[in-house]
């Protein structure tokens, strides 16, 4: 539902794909990977929505489920209109890169010395850094039409 709400809806069955111009635009298969991957990214963090939300207090889980709640509807906005070939994946992918950069400075800064902080560390250059970068490229770069 709330990706509805984020993109344009169907026409005839099928996605148009278009530029803002009113162009076509170019989907080639690195763009339908770089979708596939922040779509699924954005998935992935829907069951740790839930885990979170369970594991930590109240007040903590309020702020991090909200951050990471915004971090997988950015990406899923993002992935899904990269793989329809919509020009306008750059400001969520925009939004993306902030949020995830958010994240993983503040999971570095509240991590306790030890397993949680490496953990933090594994974290944002494993994952979030990574992600961070690709959205921040897909946001600075304009889409080619064909």
């Amino acid at each position: 539902m709330a990706l509805i709400a984020f993109n344009s809806p169907v026409t005839h069955g099928s996605y148009p794909r278009r530029d803002i111009s009113g162009g076509p635009v170019r989907t080639d298969a690195g763009r339908r990977r770089q979708g596939r991957l922040l779509t699924g990214a954005g998935l992935i963090l829907l069951p740790w929505l839930g885990y979170l939300a369970g594991t930590l207090p109240p007040a903590e889980a309020v702020a991090w489920v909200a951050l990471d709640a915004l971090e997988a509807v950015a990406l899923l906005v993002t992935g899904t209109r990269l793989l329809r070939g919509d020009s306008r994946h750059r400001a969520p992918a925009a939004a993306a890169a902030v949020l995830l950069l958010a994240d993983a400075c503040l999971d570095l800064a509240t991590a306790a010395p030890g397993t949680e902080l490496a953990t933090a560390v594994a974290m944002a250059v494993g994952a979030e850094l990574p992600l961070a970068g690709l959205c921040t490229v897909l946001a600075a770069r304009p889409t080619r039409k064909s």
